[in-house]
C-alpha cells in the first residue's frame, strides 16, 4: 500500500515537471495581451530600455491633483473612488486624469474570472468622477457635496480596457447651472492613444 502511494505520488509531480531544458524566458506585452516569448541565447536585446527610461517616458507630465486633493473634492472612497490623479485642469472648463487599472480591484473577481474587463459602466462613472472634481470646483457647489447621475446619452466602447492599462481621460463641461445644480458634460478616455470609450452627453445633479 505504501509503495503504491508513493509511486503515485511521484506521478502527480512529474505531471507539473517540464521537460523541456531550462531557456531564458521573457514576457512581451502588446495591446491585447500578454504573450510568453522564448529568447534564445544571443538574442538582440537592443530594443530593451530598461526602467529609468521608461519611468522618463513620464517626466513630462505633472499632476495638477493628487489622490489626496481629489478625496478633498469627491465624496467617493475604495472602493469606489476611479480617479487616481488630475494631470491637465482648466476651472470651471476641463480635466485631464488618470485611472491606473489593476487586478486587485475587486469587480475583477467577477468580471470575468477567466479574462478581467473592467466593465463599462465603471468607465462611464470614473469620467463621471472626473467632471465632478471640475464641477464641484465650481461656483454654487461645495467640495464634498455629491451629484447624482440625471442621464447619458451616446457611449461608445471601442476596446477592452484591462488590469495593467491606463485609462487616460478627458472630460469637458458643457453647462452649468448653478441655482438649480444641474450640469452636462462630455468624456472620452484612451488606452495608449487608442479611444476605449467615448460619451456624447452626461448630466448630473447636485443634491440638495
Amino acid at each position: 500500500m505504501k509503495l503504491t502511494i508513493l509511486t503515485t505520488l511521484l506521478a502527480s509531480t512529474a505531471a507539473f515537471v517540464s521537460n523541456t531544458p531550462n531557456t531564458n524566458l521573457r514576457f512581451s506585452t502588446t495591446s491585447s495581451s500578454n504573450t510568453l516569448l522564448r529568447e534564445s541565447e544571443g538574442g538582440d536585446a537592443s530594443s530593451y530600455l530598461g526602467s529609468e527610461a521608461i519611468s522618463a517616458m513620464t517626466s513630462s507630465l505633472k499632476t495638477v491633483f493628487t489622490s489626496e486633493d481629489i478625496s478633498k473634492v469627491l465624496p467617493h472612497r475604495y472602493p469606489f473612488l476611479l480617479v487616481d490623479k488630475v494631470v491637465e485642469y482648466e476651472a470651471g472648463k476641463r480635466a485631464v486624469g488618470i485611472k491606473q487599472v489593476t487586478v486587485n480591484e475587486p469587480h475583477f473577481t467577477g468580471h470575468f474570472p477567466d479574462r478581467p474587463i473592467m466593465p463599462g459602466v465603471l468607465q462611464v462613472e470614473a469620467l463621471a468622477q472626473l467632471a465632478g472634481i471640475v464641477c464641484l470646483q465650481m461656483e454654487g457647489a461645495q467640495p464634498g457635496a455629491v451629484f447624482f447621475f440625471a442621464g447619458v446619452d451616446g457611449v461608445k466602447w471601442k476596446r477592452p480596457v484591462v488590469p495593467g492599462d491606463t485609462l487616460v481621460m478627458e472630460v469637458e463641461i458643457k453647462m452649468w447651472r448653478a441655482k438649480m445644480g444641474i450640469a452636462k458634460a462630455t468624456g472620452k478616455a484612451y488606452v495608449d492613444g487608442q479611444l476605449a470609450v467615448e460619451v456624447e452627453s452626461m448630466t448630473f445633479a447636485l443634491a440638495k
